[in-house]
């Protein structure tokens, strides 16, 4: 792994991340590292799932939206008699 030098670091960035590393018991060189690859999409914890679930979510056709509106009808209306 390559080793690379930040020079003129802001005060109030490097405040910041002397103060995160110290709450969350790390290294400031592991918060950096962090830093730089969230900042650049590679953090490795926030891995896009969303097609694994395309088949049971927000995948409707305009026809089928309007049948499921249509299906839900009853739904949207208020019985006032309900709430005396």
């Amino acid at each position: 792994m390559k080793s690379i030098t930040v020079h003129g670091v802001s005060e109030e960035a490097a405040k910041l991340i002397r103060k995160r590393a110290k709450g969350e018991g790390r290294s400031v060189n592991k918060v950096m590292k962090e830093l730089i690859d969230r900042s650049l999409g590679l953090d490795p914890r926030k891995k896009d799932n969303r097609q694994e679930f395309a088949d049971f979510c927000g995948i409707w056709t305009a026809e089928e939206a309007k049948s499921f509106l249509e299906a839900i009808g009853d739904l949207e209306r208020i019985d006032e008699s309900d709430w005396r």
